[in-house]
Parts: structure tokens; C-alpha cells; sequence
């Protein structure tokens, strides 16, 4: 069993930069495959990046390449986003997700453990 609790979220105006952390408990991330999803009010939840566990293989959806970079930290048991260059339309609850093994899907379904979520609110 893994508890993920996400943190950073907050209200920022477009054009800055935030950085989102999930912290992770009851195992190691280290075989875990680790994600960022999104979901706007209204709107069905979105993949937004991801993280190999074997790899460290990372992707990202296209609406956030080059302004967003997930890393994560097996040592600290953390994952993290960091995000540049925010826009209003990033608006959103952000959640961690983590799955075992090494292939990161961009679905929402096959993912095992989820965090309760963090806002994050890009004013223009």
C-alpha cells in the first residue's frame, strides 16, 4: 500500500512558475512508476507527466512540454513537478498517481495510488 500526499499548490499569476511535491509512505517509489494527473473543474481528469520506475524515462502531455519537468527522488521518496511559464487554462486539482513497474500509460485508470489532490489556480 503507498499514500501519496501532494503539496505546493496555490494561486500564482500567469507567467510564473510553481513547484508541486508528492511525498510518498508504506513503500519504496522506487519500482513505482510515478504520474502527474490534472482535473479542471467540469473537465474529466488529464494526464499531464509521468516518470519511468526502471528508466527514469519522462513524458509529458504536449500542452505542457517545455514549460513543465517531473523528477523524481527515490533517496526522499518524492516526486515533483515544477511548472514554468503557467497559464490560466493550467487551472486545475493536480493529483499524484503511482503504479508499479516500469510503463507509464497516460490513463488514469491503470494507476494504483492516488494522492487527495492540490490546487493550483493561474490568474491572468
Amino acid at each position: 500500500q503507498v499514500q501519496l500526499v501532494e503539496s505546493g499548490g496555490g494561486l500564482v499569476q500567469a507567467g510564473g512558475p510553481l513547484r508541486l511535491s508528492c511525498a510518498a509512505s508504506g513503500s519504496t517509489l522506487s519500482s513505482y512508476s510515478m504520474a502527474w494527473f490534472r482535473q479542471a473543474p467540469g473537465k474529466e481528469r488529464e494526464f499531464v507527466a509521468a516518470v519511468s520506475s526502471s528508466s527514469g524515462s519522462t513524458y509529458y502531455t504536449d500542452s505542457v512540454k517545455g514549460r513543465f519537468t517531473i523528477s523524481r527522488d527515490d533517496a526522499k521518496n518524492t516526486v515533483s513537478l515544477q511548472m514554468n511559464s503557467l497559464r490560466p487554462e493550467d487551472t486545475a486539482v493536480y493529483y499524484c498517481a503511482s503504479k508499479r513497474g516500469g510503463q507509464v500509460p497516460n490513463e488514469a485508470t491503470l494507476y494504483d495510488y492516488w494522492g487527495q489532490g492540490t490546487q493550483v489556480t493561474v490568474s491572468s
